[in-house]
């Protein structure tokens, strides 16, 4: 059985005081040397851990033959954002976790020969798609994240005239203004964006919909709507102290620095409070990206504060460990109950309390405790909460007969399908903060069903 390759990668000493990508990519010998090691299985399960449906055995094949341009061309036949995926998706929890080798070994890297080929790609330059036959049928999707760009992809292969409208003033959503640079460069990102307007997808920015027009607006001109409008509606803990100043939702500081640069200050003029001792409060993804790029903007400490076990984190395994390589430290088991400032009302320090784990929650994972007499304090100058988000209510509020959860989320169907007819959602929207991936997915469902009831109008 041959080993499973090695991703390359900046040294953690000097990767922590910049933003340039962490993985550095495989080189041409060994991407064909990993898609050597896929069995080619007749009943692939890796195509069933797979939300885009990628053809998994049939692009290794390509690469494993030194083919990388039919690779990416087998790929994007259903994924227009290959290069996206190749870098965030958790192939460990789905296509790779289904791989066979996984049994007696390490699967087959999905993902990193998916970012392969579409590096190589991107280098060459991407050739313009081959337009379909126009359906004579319009579809408008709010939002450019993960799921409204996979749903727009998908729409403009059938012959749907697709327009986009996204609220804020870059296309990509999460990709853009929540993904660190060091994860996922804006450049790929753009690019991506670019392929998916190739096929033929129009995007309006700065278009709020809900201010501009409505939903029920967009009903009289377009023939559907798709609702990708994510969660990026930050939620906070509800203790004292959060409305101190040198206090950011991760949402804020993270749209800050990706978006907004604001790491180039003053080269760009949107500013974020540079920390010496930095705490961020929560233990996924969001919180890695946050600590990570504190300690890039120059903080001599960063604290991660996460009131379960690390067995119990929703971080990738990888960003866990590419933070404690980079010298964050976890303060596990611990649960901040008040922030504390001084007479300028900065914040100084946040109040603590140890946690035990008993009985398992309604997640199955164990519920937190308070320990009693465990109370201490920690110093801080900036403070970042990384707990969650929900949907913005603008949309919901604003559109006439659409069904709205107690969670504030987009009441849909498995296929999208909302209580609003001709109106479908997908994505973060609908299901409150989750993967990447799975907003793909949502969106791929989505547009399957849209096609649908366009074939039937």
């Amino acid at each position: 059985m041959l080993a499973r390759q090695k991703m390359p990668q900046q040294d953690p000493k000097i990767r922590r005081a910049n933003f340039k990508e962490v993985a550095l990519g495989f080189s041409k010998e060994q991407a064909v040397e990993e898609a050597k090691r896929c069995l080619q299985c007749k009943k692939p399960k890796c195509v069933e851990g797979c939300p885009v449906e990628v053809k998994i055995p049939d692009f290794i094949k390509h690469v494993a033959n030194g083919d990388f341009d039919s690779a990416i061309k087998e790929i994007k036949t259903v994924n227009a954002l290959p290069a996206v995926c190749g870098r965030v998706c958790p192939q460990e929890t789905q296509c790779e976790a289904s791989c066979i080798l996984k049994k007696k070994g390490e699967p087959v890297s999905i993902g990193r020969l998916e970012r392969f080929v579409s590096d190589i790609e991107l280098a060459k330059g991407v050739e313009k798609p081959q337009k379909p036959k126009p359906s004579a049928k319009k579809v408008a999707i709010v939002g450019s994240g993960p799921a409204g760009l996979t749903a727009a992809a998908d729409l403009a292969r059938l012959g749907h005239s697709v327009t986009i409208f996204e609220a804020l003033h870059a296309s990509g959503g999460v990709l853009t203004y929540g993904i660190p640079e060091f994860r996922l460069p804006k450049d790929i990102v753009k690019s991506e964006v670019e392929y998916v307007k190739k096929l033929g997808v129009t995007i309006f920015l700065d278009s709020v919909i809900g201010k501009i027009e409505t939903v029920d607006d967009l009903l009289l001109e377009f023939d559907a709507v798709f609702l990708g409008t994510g969660a990026g509606l930050p939620v906070f803990m509800n203790i004292d102290g959060e409305n101190l100043n040198g206090v950011y939702s991760a949402n804020e500081f993270l749209t800050r620095v990706n978006l907004m640069k604001s790491y180039r200050f003053p080269e760009y003029d949107t500013p974020v409070r540079k920390g010496k001792r930095v705490i961020v409060v929560g233990g996924g993804n969001v919180a890695m990206d946050s600590a990570r790029c504190a300690l890039r903007l120059g903080a001599d400490e960063v604290t991660i504060v996460y009131r379960r076990g690390e067995e119990e984190m929703p971080a990738r395994a990888e960003e866990i460990e590419h933070a404690k390589e980079e010298g964050i430290t976890f303060r596990l088991l611990t649960n901040p109950v008040r922030l504390h400032g001084d007479a300028k009302n900065w914040v100084t320090h946040i109040e603590c309390i140890n946690m035990y784990l008993c009985e398992p929650d309604g997640t199955g994972r164990c519920k937190p405790m308070p320990l009693a007499g465990s109370e201490h304090k920690i110093e801080a100058d900036v403070v970042i909460i990384a707990i969650g988000t929900s949907p913005n209510p603008l949309v919901p509020r604003t559109t006439s007969g659409l069904e709205m959860s107690k969670h504030g989320t987009v009441v849909a169907k498995e296929n999208g399908e909302t209580t609003k007819k001709g109106v479908y959602a997908g994505g973060d929207a609908v299901t409150g903060s989750a993967t990447v991936i799975s907003a793909m997915g949502a969106g791929k469902i989505a547009a399957r069903a849209i096609d649908d009831y366009l074939k039937m109008k």
